[in-house]
């Protein structure tokens, strides 16, 4: 049992290491809720249960939202059958390693909660305007799939021609699978999950344009890296250093999309050499900086 907190307690002190943590949490709250779920329901208090997800899932209803403005975030975590997270964990996973590979682990953890955030005011706005929906503002809406599919988007729009092999179908081009999954979200809307797609195409959207801006140079996941880095120097236990001002020539830098530095692009030798290993290797034997180094070079032109 040691061991096993052990190994929790190295996966959350590693760095770069956020989409890990990410379905740990995730993975975590299923557990605990279901702990509680069977307690309540053993004990016949199950109305206990409902009082405890009724604070961390997302309800349109203006009242709800003014009171717990919290459920815009956590609704994102919160799963309520194996299925659901099953599905969810396993798509952030596949989606999620392209994402920090090339972007880095904190770029991946602000996708994450800028999309269910996203997704989660959608969802909210869309139901207190359209009159459809109106008569369902008490319908609680959880789940990371908000969160997921701008994840799975960022990278369709990042590596859209990364192949995925599909059970069955073979080798799939990674724009294509999220194609389909927003052509699907998109013809169930007017079915009885209407606001889970509609959460869906939303966090897709901004997947999409968070991408986009990225490569024009705007980071609209800089308020959330500045919020977890206040929060972990407030939780730090190391000594903060003596603050040090430094004068430099303002000089402006060319964005890159997995460094905050500028840096040349690679030359023609070194693309070669990266194709003649991917050929006689496979794409996965590339080391992070060689898959950095050929990403790059896609931009180029």
């Amino acid at each position: 049992m040691s061991g096993f907190i052990d190994d929790i307690k190295e996966a959350f002190s590693r760095r770069d290491n956020g989409l890990i943590q990410l379905i740990l949490i995730n993975v975590f709250v299923f557990l605990g809720l279901l702990v509680l779920q069977v307690s309540f329901s053993l004990s016949g208090k199950e109305s206990y249960y409902t009082l405890v997800l009724d604070q961390l899932a997302l309800k349109p209803n203006p009242a709800h939202l003014l009171y717990k403005p919290w459920t815009l975030l956590t609704y994102c975590f919160v799963h309520q059958n194996i299925l659901h997270i099953l599905f969810n964990m396993l798509f952030l996973f596949w989606f999620g390693q392209l994402v920090q590979e090339y972007l880095g682990s904190r770029r991946l953890v602000s996708l994450y909660m800028l999309g269910g955030l996203v997704g989660g005011l959608t969802f909210a706005a869309l139901y207190n305007l359209v009159p459809l929906y109106r008569h369902w503002l008490d319908m609680p809406n959880v789940g990371a799939s908000g969160a997921v599919y701008a994840v799975m988007l960022g990278a369709a729009t990042l590596l859209p021609n990364y192949t995925f092999h599909v059970l069955i179908i073979g080798p799939v081009r990674i724009k294509y699978i999220a194609a389909f999954f927003v052509v699907v979200s998109f013809a169930q809307i007017p079915g009885s999950n209407a606001g889970g797609n509609i959460t869906h195409l939303s966090g897709a959207l901004f997947g999409y344009l968070y991408i986009r801006m990225l490569r024009r140079g705007t980071d609209l996941g800089q308020p959330v890296e500045a919020v977890l880095d206040f929060f972990k120097r407030l939780f730090s236990r190391e000594p903060r250093p003596r603050m040090k001002v430094k004068y430099r020539s303002q000089t402006r830098t060319t964005y890159t999309a997995y460094s905050t530095t500028a840096e040349e692009f690679p030359d023609d030798d070194e693309i070669d050499a990266i194709l003649d290993k991917i050929s006689k290797s496979g794409y996965e034997s590339l080391t992070r900086e060689e898959k950095q180094k050929l990403y790059k070079a896609s931009q180029k032109n």
